[in-house]
């Protein structure tokens, strides 16, 4: 093998190893934003407000230190401020609340899985919009997506939810919002770098929410566990998941690091059984491995397109 060849699979198994590292970061988070909510009484509205205003100041503060950038022109121009705006409102803000609320109302394994409906739903919209019928594989897709939430939300009984009809509504609402939060800030991200939009994005998607829930209004009970699990979700998974995830497609493309990021999703599952002792039966396993099964076809097919 050449030195060159090395080189390439060193750079490769750095780039998989940062997609995997972020993405279990984003699952194992979730599993603790439950331990907080259900076990110590956290309210889903005070963690959202914290994670953003705290994440989006220190990306903020990277963007201006670490790679040099003026944080302040973003906003002179009027079309990026609105499109900034209802990125952060009804992307950033609106993923990160029904997401949190759909852990609190269910659980961290089936509200991250069914927020990975937002694939198909990407792909869907794609196809009305360009007013082309879906390819076999992402009809292919679209049917899998059907039959794993059919088998996560009901554990294949017809009659009866495994899940409130409530936490059923949040987990559909979080794919929606992540379908908006990935199509919408295109225009942004061609002109801005992601750490600047994000950070803003996760700012004042926070100070927009505390005008509804203020960060000083708190409940819950605070141990030493309680801290850890909240350092945890905004410094690792937030922060460090985010940089690991971005650091990731510079080794490697962006299909196949939506490939790996379907881990996300496992490792929510597999912490939240093993931890907190979730019950998760062979229909939600079965669910839970048709709608990740979604993310690689779909990579799949804009891999071959690419």
């Amino acid at each position: 093998m050449t030195s060159e060849n090395i080189t390439l699979s060193y750079t490769r198994t750095k780039g998989f190893a940062l997609v995997i590292i972020g993405a279990s970061l984003w699952g194992i988070s979730g599993t603790v934003a439950q331990f907080l909510f259900q076990q110590q009484g956290f309210s889903a509205e005070w963690l959202v407000v914290i994670r953003l205003l705290f994440a989006g100041l220190i990306l903020l503060g990277f963007a201006s230190t670490k790679e040099k950038q003026n944080i302040w022109l973003i906003w002179k121009n009027k079309r990026d401020v609105l499109s900034l705006l209802l990125f952060s409102i009804l992307g950033m803000l609106a993923v990160q609340y029904t997401y949190f609320a759909a852990i609190k109302h269910s659980n961290a394994a089936t509200a991250t899985v069914l927020q990975y409906l937002a694939p198909v739903l990407i792909a869907c919209y794609l196809a009305l919009r360009s007013k082309k019928m879906p390819t076999f594989k992402e009809m292919l897709a679209i049917v899998l997506a059907i039959l794993g939430t059919f088998l996560l939300v009901t554990q294949g009984n017809f009659q009866s939810l495994s899940i409130s009809g409530w936490a059923l509504f949040l987990g559909i609402s979080s794919a929606v919002s992540l379908a908006f939060y990935t199509l919408q800030p295109h225009t942004l991200l061609s002109k801005w770098s992601s750490t600047l939009v994000i950070g803003w994005g996760m700012l004042v998607g926070g100070i927009s929410f505390s005008f509804i829930h203020p960060p000083w209004v708190f409940q819950g009970q605070w141990s030493l566990t309680s801290y850890f699990a909240v350092i945890f979700i905004v410094i690792f998974g937030t922060l460090i998941a985010f940089y690991c995830y971005l650091e990731s497609l510079k080794y490697i493309n962006a299909s196949e690091a939506s490939i790996l990021a379907s881990v996300e999703p496992l490792s929510a599952a597999l912490l939240s059984v093993i931890w907190l002792q979730i019950t998760f039966g062979l229909e939600e396993w079965i669910g839970t491995l048709s709608i990740i099964s979604t993310i690689i076809i779909l990579s799949l097919v804009k891999k071959k397109e690419a």
